[in-house]
């Protein structure tokens, strides 16, 4: 994966409630770790609150396209890597890559591509890239300006 944007990462235990009778995470429960990871950059690796971005400035990040590969199974108890590079940065959407890897090999266990579009939550269409958002992701990966 080429990298245009610094990769944001999160360490993840995966937990019993994230895996199915067989023992391995059942698929859902990996776009609910995603999720979060995406909540996490945006508040943690942007500086711009995800609870105030969607309750009081009223900007959702709904996804638009979603593609997933699967390569590996991760287990109950096992320690991975969730992270998050901005390959592409438009006017109204942003394009990420996002991975589930184990630290210290690197084996990959997972990746997808998502499109996420910043809408009204009052009119629910498409607006502009908050400035301070585009600002917080250009300072990170200036190459997408």
């Amino acid at each position: 994966m080429s990298e245009i944007s610094t990769e944001f990462q999160r360490a993840r235990l995966i937990r019993f409630s994230d895996c199915d009778p067989a023992g391995i995470v059942f698929y859902p429960q990996y776009f609910v770790m995603l999720n979060g990871l995406v909540e996490d950059w945006v508040s943690e690796g942007l500086g711009i609150s995800y609870h105030g971005l969607v309750a009081q400035r009223r900007i959702g990040l709904p996804t638009v396209k979603l593609e997933a590969d699967f390569r590996a199974v991760s287990r109950m108890g096992d320690q991975v890597t969730l992270g998050l590079t901005v390959q592409r940065l438009g006017s109204r959407s942003m394009s990420l890559a996002l991975r589930c890897f184990e630290p210290v090999s690197g084996e990959l266990r997972m990746e997808v591509k998502q499109v996420l579009v910043t809408t009204s939550l009052e009119t629910h269409r498409a607006v502009a890239i908050p400035d301070d958002m585009r600002a917080a992701i250009l300072r990170d990966a200036p190459a997408l300006g």
